[in-house]
């Protein structure tokens, strides 16, 4: 125990020791906190970001676009979510500085659950313009970092972020997505982020490390690390490229902006900017910067005259981001869902209110039918008598209907069996067969209709006394020319029934004879 006890305390006494040198001399450290930093310079000559990121031609300063490349004013639609698509983006002048540092956002984005194919961030010898690795070419001489987003070889490890580094002799291992190749990899989901993706890529004393921003936040400064690849060895001089490609599935591949660094190592001064442009070019680009700022300056005061409601306004809230477009669309689209529904119970309204009109109508016909039979009109149970018949008939009738819409059921399904078995066969055969027999099962149902209808009048009318008879005015009933006596009606089924079986004979034979060709 004593032992122990004299151990912790020789422990303590050391940390103390460190915690006092620490106060005294914290230059010291703060010394070797800050050398260890390398010194940054911007190369705007290797770099771009929106907004006005285009010239008028649709060019980028310093940059080349090829294949399906989309620049705009804010971004750089390196390929869009459309199959098969491949493009690129390239610096114009080589870089020939020994460290740098790249700061990339971008965005991924699809309808899908899986994209493809991805986006790759370059340093090659040469520029890879066109070709089979995420849009850029193969056999390249220097580094890769690839956002691969689709799983060829259906090991779940996608999206992924690889360093794949080449030396101009080897081919890209798409069928095992470059793990085989690959210097460095680290799992991370890029696409669809509410916020852009951003990627920081350093090469700094030989060694490459990739930090990740996942767009989780609006925080520009909180990345990940993803990984570190030491001894790595590139070109001296080379060309910074961003590429990407689509393939059966397709998502929207988008660049915001691509900022380059000159590192240099502490206590080492960084070279001099190049010398001074011409003093009759510096007289010209000046001239044109002012003819561009009158220009602004004057938009400026027209349109704070025509909007003064958003004078003392930060000038960002006054441009639209992509966020703030699709919750407009969103908005505007839910606007018009709700005008539509307005409008749609609008017309319920008025067919409520029609309906109720037809109610109310139909209700004074009636009241008005009861006292004129109160008045010496047809008696209560008369009426009743006649409405129930009515009733009946209906019933018989849909009865009917039914029995109709059975037969032509039939016919559909001897239609297409007598499609697939030729004609003459016997299902056809039965199938007329049974149609007939429906067709019969109809006639006397419509003639026992009749007949009971005839019986119950007369029933009816030997019920009644001979002086009630002789009294009642029964009411006068309407012309009964438009409708369809019971004849003519079988007639037009028969003669409509036997049209469509020459019909489905004759379209049978037109396709059997048909067949003989093939």
């Amino acid at each position: 125990f004593n032992a122990t006890r004299t151990r912790g305390t020789k422990c303590l006494a050391s940390y103390v020791y460190i915690l006092l040198i620490s106060l005294i001399f914290p230059h010291v450290f703060a010394d070797n906190a800050v050398g260890d930093s390398p010194h940054r310079r911007f190369e705007y000559k290797y770099s771009f970001k929106g907004p006005h990121l285009t010239q008028s031609d649709g060019r980028i300063p310093f940059w080349i676009h090829t294949g399906n490349a989309i620049p705009s004013s804010d971004q750089i639609r390196i390929t869009p979510s459309l199959r098969s698509q491949k493009g690129s983006v390239w610096t114009k002048s080589p870089v020939s500085f020994e460290h740098w540092e790249a700061e990339v956002a971008f965005r991924v984005s699809g309808r899908g659950r899986m994209g493809a194919d991805g986006l790759a961030i370059w340093f090659t010898a040469g520029q890879g313009l066109e070709g089979p690795v995420y849009g850029a070419a193969d056999q390249w001489n220097g580094v890769g970092i690839f956002f691969d987003s689709f799983d060829n070889d259906g090991k779940k490890n996608n999206p992924a972020v690889l360093v794949v580094g080449n030396n101009g002799k080897l081919f890209y291992d798409h069928q095992n997505d470059g793990t085989t190749q690959s210097l460095g990899t680290c799992l991370r989901d890029f696409r669809n982020k509410p916020y852009p993706v951003r990627a920081k890529i350093t090469y700094y004393r030989k060694s490459l490390s990739v930090f990740i921003n996942n767009g989780f936040t609006p925080d520009r400064d909180d990345y990940e690390f993803c990984t570190r690849v030491e001894n790595m060895i590139i070109p001296d001089t080379g060309y910074f490229g961003i590429s990407a490609a689509t393939g059966g599935l397709a998502d929207d591949h988008d660049v915001l902006s691509f900022l380059v660094f000159r590192l240099a190592e502490p206590g080492q001064n960084l070279p001099p900017p190049e010398k001074e442009i011409p003093k009759e070019e510096k007289d010209k680009y000046q001239e044109e910067f002012e003819n561009f700022q009158q220009e602004l300056d004057k938009r400026k005061e027209e349109f704070q005259k025509e909007h003064p409601d958003v004078q003392g306004q930060p000038i960002e809230d006054l441009f639209e981001s992509v966020n703030d477009r699709e919750i407009r669309q969103v908005f505007e689209g839910q606007n018009r869902i709700h005008l539509e529904i307005k409008q749609l119970n609008r017309q319920l309204a008025m067919i409520l209110d029609e309906q109720r009109r037809y109610v109310s109508v139909i209700t004074e016909e009636i009241s008005k039918r009861s006292s004129q039979a109160q008045s010496g009109q047809a008696p209560t149970h008369e009426m009743e008598t006649i409405i129930n018949t009515q009733q009946e008939v209906l019933r018989n009738l849909n009865e009917v209907r039914d029995s109709l819409s059975g037969s032509l059921k039939q016919l559909a399904m001897g239609q297409q069996q007598g499609n697939a078995g030729g004609l003459g066969s016997y299902e056809t055969v039965q199938h007329f067969n049974d149609i007939k027999e429906h067709l019969h099962v109809v006639k006397r149902s419509i003639e026992h209709i009749i007949q009971k209808n005839v019986v119950r009048r007369d029933i009816d009318i030997i019920k009644l006394p001979i002086t009630p008879l002789l009294k009642v005015k029964c009411p006068e009933l309407p012309p009964l020319t438009a409708c369809l006596s019971t004849t003519h009606f079988v007639i037009f089924i028969v003669v409509q029934s036997l049209l469509f079986f020459g019909y489905i004979m004759y379209k049978s034979q037109q396709e059997a004879a048909a067949k003989k060709f093939f």
